[in-house]
């Protein structure tokens, strides 16, 4: 297994050769319009000559791994060579022996909170937490999480999916408490909570799971969401209604994926050379194009790498520079506070 970076063109042609060898590489819950996957897949198979076989799109991060679990004697175009999962699952997978161990050359610049240490899995991309605003119905977009409670905004701000459960939604009231806490994580969980109590009780929030046909009909002209979904669904509706999305000025919070290569890879060689593609420049752009943040962003942009006009896309670098990525112990902790305390603390029923 390696450890080590390919650190040299020499042994990148060697991994080349090998991948190629290899012939094929098998992916699982990969959208094409996930983060502009489509392409980074494309473009793999046309950069080095390798068949790609694309397993189950829609599955999550918990049926990469059970396919993993079933296909751990199969050497066939049934077992997932790499899996692309929340964060949580990597230090699971990794403690459950399924996945092993490689560094890519870039491995250096990615940060070493979103990363293991040895190398079993490492963050991939990510989004933070921002507001998408309808601006056909929201003259003035909130700047931060504390304009939400202004009286103009009655009736507008929603969750895009349901705090007991989601966590896209469960990140929201987190950052919402952390910038109500000045940054203070221990106290986020509650401070978040209590936000959203007031929120509701001001008339401002709207119980209804906030995504693209709602914003679109105005039912929840202001969504705190992903700002990948946000720009996607924006995106989408071409102009109608014309949106924005706004990373708020505190409580920058980021949610990682993490990448990792199957214990039991048959192509462990296509595998490695899927990484170098990933983690290269300009596979770190290509995910860029379809919005998501790659995890190498602060240092391509720190290098003048992006150009200007998958920039001009998105909100100001500057905002992403601010963001957190919490440790899986705090993402741990708030949740479990989150979830099982929004009924009785927010009382809010979201459908």
């Amino acid at each position: 297994m390696a450890t080590t970076a390919i650190a040299s063109a020499q042994s990148m042609d060697d991994l080349v050769k090998a991948a190629q060898a290899e012939g094929e590489l098998t992916v699982i819950a990969l959208p094409h319009s996930w983060c502009n996957y489509g392409e980074v897949v494309e473009t793999f198979k046309t950069k080095y000559g390798i068949k790609v076989n694309e397993l189950n799109p829609d599955a999550g991060s918990g049926d990469e791994i059970e396919a993993i679990k079933a296909n751990k004697d199969n050497k066939g175009p049934q077992a997932p060579d790499v899996i692309d999962v929340g964060l949580s699952f990597g230090p699971s997978a990794k403690d459950e022996k399924l996945i092993q161990p490689y560094k890519v050359a870039t491995w250096d610049t990615i940060p070493d909170s979103a990363k293991d240490a040895d190398g079993y899995w490492y963050g991939d991309y990510y989004g933070v937490m921002a507001f998408l605003v309808n601006k056909d119905l929201v003259k003035e977009s909130p700047k931060d999480w504390a304009d939400l409670l202004k009286p103009e905004y009655a009736n507008m701000v929603s969750l895009a999916g349901d705090p007991r459960s989601a966590n896209q939604a469960v990140s929201a009231v987190f950052a919402a408490g952390l910038s109500a806490a000045g940054g203070d994580v221990a106290k986020a969980a509650d401070e978040g909570l209590n936000f959203f109590k007031e929120l509701n009780a001001k008339g401002n929030f709207v119980p209804v799971v906030g995504k693209s046909a709602p914003f679109a009909q105005g039912t929840t002209p202001i969504i705190a969401a992903w700002d990948y979904n946000g720009l996607s669904w924006g995106n989408d509706l071409k102009g109608n209604p014309p949106y924005e999305v706004i990373v708020p000025a505190s409580g920058v919070v980021a949610g990682v994926y993490v990448q990792a290569i199957s214990a039991y890879a048959p192509h462990p060689s296509a595998a490695k050379l899927w990484m170098e593609h990933l983690y290269s420049d300009e596979g770190q752009l290509l995910w860029l194009k379809g919005y998501c943040h790659p995890i190498r962003f602060n240092d391509l942009a720190k290098s003048g790498k992006i150009p200007q006009d998958l920039l001009d896309k998105l909100p100001p670098p500057e905002g992403y520079a601010k963001a957190i990525f919490p440790t899986l112990e705090e993402q741990g902790a708030y949740k479990k506070a989150i979830t099982e305390k929004w009924d009785s603390v927010v009382g809010a029923n979201v459908k």
